[in-house]
């Protein structure tokens, strides 16, 4: 008797187990499927910044002899043969390749920009359906970032084109997202400085094209928190972040990143445009602006060009295009509107358009742009990316304009 009970404890014991195992197998697979069918409908998350990088730009090690049929004179003729050669260029390679980010938003304000120095429609009918192919959406899954609203400004020179609500919608439905949102006491909106590059000049925008202060105000807020917090006031130029407000260079000098400040140079261009003449702060943009270019000036190289660290050029072998790009840019269009003195200021850009002018390459190639990076670094001398030549198209309207003058 003894011996079936023991038997029947054993074979009870046993089913017991093996419908714990059944029981656990079965929340097992179940908690796998569940974490696959997340998987399956979650956003995708940001491409690394290496592939990124390979989207927007490469550096051969044979780009091919540099150019010889370019001039440096400031005449129509010759800044729209550059403008075009550049352009046509960037068009062929990367128009199949285009995208939302950050990295093309330059590039799309350079092309509108090549349409107008150049007179060629082709540039400007590009972004019309690049902004097709996207709905005339913009980036959402990373709220309130600025670079994913950087987009949003050739949406609005495009609406301003044809008056179609669709091709601003969805940019107004996030900047009337973003001026009612509450600040977070404990981390700036715009912490790094190119982001004053990438939101402010939509806001702007938003607010001339709609009539709306509010906008305006709000970028006008949020600007000048980042401004105290980042512009050294006796250096007159931006730190990139908070990390470098302690870094020094090997020379001992502030690390101050070349495109970083011109980020803030294009910014100020783009804003100031659309600001209003008796808007309350305007006069505050105008003098930054003039510390800066002032600094920037004093601090230009022997070639015309500036380094990736601005203070310790001796460290870089090689310029950096894409941040003397937005200078030039940004000097010419203070000249042709009277803040900069023409005098002093000219001679600079003239240096500065001519020293471009002998880094593009005889198929075009826009070199010597350092990669996508948040501090100075070094590179190749035909590293070309996307946003590098859209500064440069920029900087070809302007003196374009400036020749006129």
């Amino acid at each position: 008797m003894a011996k079936t009970e023991n038997s029947k404890l054993k074979i009870n014991a046993a089913r017991s187990l093996k419908a714990a195992l059944t029981f656990g197998f079965l929340v097992a697979v179940l908690a796998v499927a569940s974490i696959f069918a997340r998987a399956q409908t979650a956003p995708p998350a940001p491409a690394p910044v290496s592939t990124e990088r390979n989207a927007v730009g490469d550096a051969p090690e044979s780009p091919g002899p540099l150019s010889t049929d370019l001039s440096a004179d400031l005449t129509h003729a010759a800044i729209r043969k550059a403008a075009k050669k550049v352009a046509d260029w960037q068009l062929a390679r990367v128009e199949s390749t285009f995208s939302q980010q950050w990295t093309y938003a330059a590039l799309y304000d350079g092309m509108l920009a090549a349409s107008r120095t150049t007179g060629d429609p082709r540039y400007h009918d590009a972004m019309v359906k690049m902004s097709e192919s996207f709905d005339w959406k913009l980036l959402n899954n990373r709220f309130p970032h600025a670079d994913d609203m950087a987009l949003g400004r050739t949406y609005l020179d495009l609406y301003r084109d044809n008056r179609d609500t669709t091709r601003m919608a969805d940019t107004k439905a996030t900047m009337d997202r973003l001026i009612v949102r509450q600040d977070d006491p404990q981390k700036l909106l715009w912490w790094w400085c190119d982001a004053l590059f990438m939101a402010p000049p939509v806001l702007a925008r938003m607010s001339t094209i709609t009539g709306d202060r509010r906008y305006l105000d709000y970028m006008d807020k949020e600007w000048w928190e980042t401004s105290s917090s980042l512009y050294d006031p006796v250096e007159h130029l931006y730190f990139r972040d908070s990390r470098y407000f302690t870094q020094k260079q090997q020379n001992g000098q502030k690390i101050f990143w070349s495109r970083g400040n011109g980020w803030v140079m294009g910014a100020f261009v783009q804003v100031l445009t659309e600001m209003p003449k008796d808007y309350p702060s305007r006069a505050k943009y105008i003098e930054q602006f003039k510390q800066m270019a002032e600094r920037l000036a004093a601090i230009q190289g022997k070639d015309g060009l500036w380094r990736s660290g601005l203070l310790d050029p001796g460290a870089y072998d090689l310029p950096e295009i894409s941040g003397s790009a937005f200078y030039t840019y940004g000097m010419a269009w203070g000249i042709r509107t009277g803040i900069l003195d023409r005098k002093k200021f000219e001679p600079v850009i003239k240096r500065s358009w001519a020293a471009i002018l002998t880094h593009i390459y005889a198929d075009g190639r826009l070199g010597s742009i350092q990669p996508i990076d948040g501090q100075p670094g070094k590179f190749s001398a035909s590293a070309s990316y996307v946003y590098g030549v859209g500064g440069f198209l920029l900087a070809a309207s302007e003196m374009d304009a400036l020749a006129k003058h």
